[in-house]
């Protein structure tokens, strides 16, 4: 039997999809995983980013922040957390937080670059006709830098979302539940129709996530700042992409 009838074979065996440990529990407990990692690290990153962007200071700081955090190899911070929080919590100090706890450090760069940078990017000539309207700083950034710059802001949550939708997989290495439980079960198993049908449900995802959050993006964005051209994502040291 070739791979891609094994990994066929695999998806549609209906034991795979009922049951304990099958696929739409493995599934729920992904998408649970990837919407905390991400909601944290939007309530952190997103507040300093807008910060930031708006009254200039840090931004090196911010800067240097945001590559460190890149350069973390996610599977080292999972190994370094995992002793901490295993002591504070037996069960889900080993197979939760540290799989939360890097995929929020994950999630932050690109959300604080992009909120930073989208905010920062606002033309000034703009800012100062607000703030001559008599608007305080609050409003400026609330109801002009804001709506300019959240095609680049939404950008930086998307790329976030995808990235932790993919890595969280990780996680099962250490115990953790999610999709990446069929790759580490297919390898200890020697199933590769488990292992590529694992593989083709967290590549499936992380489309469809892309796909969700591109659709967001495009409504959140004020009708007068849509081009043809998307706004994509930063990638690791580099600023904002420019439109394509």
């Amino acid at each position: 039997m070739d791979l891609f009838t094994a990994t066929g074979a695999w998806l549609a065996d209906p034991a795979n999809w009922t049951g304990p440990g099958a696929i739409p529990q493995r599934l729920v407990e992904h998408v649970a995983l990837s919407a905390a990692s991400l909601a944290i690290a939007v309530a952190v990153a997103f507040p300093a980013g807008l910060w930031t962007g708006h009254t200039g200071r840090g931004r090196r700081l911010t800067a240097n922040l945001a590559n460190v955090g890149r350069a973390l190899p996610t599977l080292a911070v999972i190994g370094v957390v995992l002793p901490f929080t295993a002591a504070l919590d037996p069960q889900a100090g080993f197979k939760l937080y540290p799989t939360l706890v890097a995929m929020v450090l994950l999630a932050i760069p690109p959300i604080l670059v992009n909120a930073e940078a989208g905010v920062a990017g606002v033309d000034a000539d703009l800012v100062e006709a607000a703030r001559g309207m008599g608007m305080r700083e609050r409003e400026v950034l609330a109801k002009v830098e804001l709506p300019v710059a959240v095609p680049i802001v939404a950008a930086g949550v998307r790329s976030a979302a995808v990235q932790v939708v993919a890595t969280a997989t990780l996680g099962a290495i250490f115990g953790g539940g999610g999709l990446g439980r069929f790759l580490v079960e297919g390898i200890a198993q020697n199933d590769d129709g488990k292992i590529f049908g694992g593989v083709v449900l967290v590549a499936g995802l992380s489309l469809a996530t892309e796909g969700i959050f591109a659709l967001l993006q495009r409504s959140l964005t004020p009708a007068a700042l849509r081009r043809p051209a998307a706004m994509v994502p930063a990638r690791a040291g580099e600023g904002p992409a420019e439109a394509r």
